[in-house]
């Protein structure tokens, strides 16, 4: 009963599929929820299940602390769901900071469970032993004002302003997006000269009018194949309905040629 708590705590899952051949397991970004990508369940067939993880400080989960650190996120993810992750093949999709924590927790579970999923799906996101990453985790993001991160928030274009226009929303929102920041500076990843860390194909999206993100550097990670496909849109293009749809066509076809 314990471990159903704990399913539930972490887990969305809109559309269960308990004879599906693999789950999706779907990282949202920073400051985000579960509600979009929890919702991709139904645009899949019934070949796939989609999981999509729920941190915690929102949703249901809102009078949790926030996480501590990435290690924390990561042990919680891999405890959870590691007798899920170990009976049926696996993929992971994350979007910016959530692709961060999607390549965190398979490193952990490669090395310590010699678990890998089948596919590892990054979108708006630099590898995280890049220039850019780099760049990105010296942002002052908790020393920053309400406004410069509303105003950053909106350039990106992933918040509707009439969110933004309820102040307990608006507040709640920064708070999340401020904690959720902190636990992606605590991400170390020292790439060793000689270690591939990973052997699953990788693929990355991208929005054409997202900043550019060091994406080339993902294919020193696997001895899989890595691609690259840019969809129209900022870095939120992934909300899209129309990218939404080749994004979801595009997993189901990377997921069946993995030959489960």
């Amino acid at each position: 009963f314990v471990f159903f708590q704990e399913m539930e705590k972490l887990i969305a899952c809109a559309h269960k599929r308990p004879d599906a051949l693999c789950r999706l397991i779907c990282f949202p970004w920073a400051g985000g929820g579960t509600l979009q990508l929890a919702q991709w369940g139904k645009l899949f067939s019934d070949s796939i299940e989609v999981f999509c993880i729920r941190f915690p400080g929102r949703e249901t989960r809102l009078m949790e602390p926030f996480a501590k650190d990435m290690t924390s996120m990561v042990n919680e993810v891999t405890n959870v769901l590691l007798k899920e992750l170990e009976e049926k093949p696996f993929a992971f999709f994350g979007h910016s900071f959530g692709s961060y924590l999607s390549f965190a927790v398979a490193l952990q579970l490669k090395e310590k469970y010699r678990l890998e999923p089948v596919h590892l799906f990054i979108s708006g996101a630099n590898a995280p032993h890049s220039e850019g990453f780099l760049a990105l985790k010296s942002l002052p993001v908790s020393d920053a004002k309400d406004e410069e991160i509303l105003a950053y928030l909106q350039n990106l274009g992933g918040t509707p302003s009439e969110l933004l226009h309820n102040e307990d929303i608006r507040k709640q929102m920064l708070l999340t997006i401020r904690e959720d920041f902190r636990v992606l500076q605590t991400f170390l990843f020292e790439k060793a000269e000689m270690d591939i860390p990973l052997s699953c194909d990788i693929t990355c999206f991208n929005g054409s009018d997202d900043k550019v993100h060091d994406v080339q550097a993902w294919q020193e990670l696997t001895s899989g194949d890595t691609s690259f496909y840019e969809l129209l849109g900022g870095h939120f293009y992934l909300l899209e309905p129309s990218n939404e749809s080749v994004l979801t066509k595009h997993i189901t076809r990377c997921i069946e040629n993995a030959g489960l």
